[in-house]
């Protein structure tokens, strides 16, 4: 299980598991940002910065059966590390997504992200890291409106999570976020607690995703 404070992560770096060595994923993230590998991460596939790690599921974890699940679980139940899950939505493991989804969100209370290939979760992962290096350079201190247990990463990875939903673009997704605070908070409001915030339509398509 990983701990705060037992990975410390370079300014600028992230640190991949051993086993990502020579994957698409790490060869494409290879010029982009500076990925170290090493052993010892247990249930963790990189880790972006001391508070932010990601859990990546792939199209083969999610056709093997359930041990993504018990992964997933262990590493709640562990780590006060924010993680973040990248999941490959392709057109095979579509029919599992709904479970995945319901568990990551509502279960664990983390963040999802859907990618269709590694491709684009290198892509996802070197915007994530620059987002972090810019938050790290920032005096944070200076700053009162930042939340302490809640950093600015996760913040836009959530921002995006909520832009999944069908019918939420940056807008909504900003208003649904400042009124409700949480994806939890969101998945649990009624049909009349979202109406004051996008209107009916809109609000029972939320209600339903």
């Amino acid at each position: 299980p990983v701990t705060a404070g037992s990975i410390v992560v370079p300014y600028g770096h992230a640190i991949g598991n051993e086993k990502w060595r020579g994957s698409e994923i790490s060869q494409r993230l290879q010029g982009k940002i500076k990925l170290i590998f090493e052993d010892g991460l247990g249930l963790v596939d990189f880790h972006l910065s001391n508070k932010t790690c990601i859990l990546y599921i792939s199209e083969a974890d999610l056709v093997a059966g359930d041990e993504f699940k018990r992964r997933l679980v262990r590493f709640r139940n562990a780590s006060s590390v924010g993680g973040i899950v990248i999941v490959e939505r392709t057109s095979i493991s579509e029919q599992y997504f709904l479970a995945v989804q319901k568990l990551v969100v509502l279960e664990l209370g983390m963040v999802l992200l859907p990618v269709a290939n590694q491709g684009e979760a290198a892509q996802l992962i070197t915007q994530l890291v620059s987002f972090s290096v810019r938050e790290q350079s920032k005096d944070r201190s200076s700053n009162p409106f930042l939340r302490k247990q809640c950093s600015q990463l996760a913040e836009a990875s959530v921002f995006r999570t909520v832009q999944q939903i069908p019918g939420v673009g940056k807008t909504k997704a900003l208003l649904l976020l400042q009124q409700f605070g949480s994806i939890h908070r969101l998945c649990n409001a009624s049909v009349k607690e979202l109406e004051t915030v996008v209107g009916q339509t809109l609000a029972q398509q939320i209600y339903t995703f």
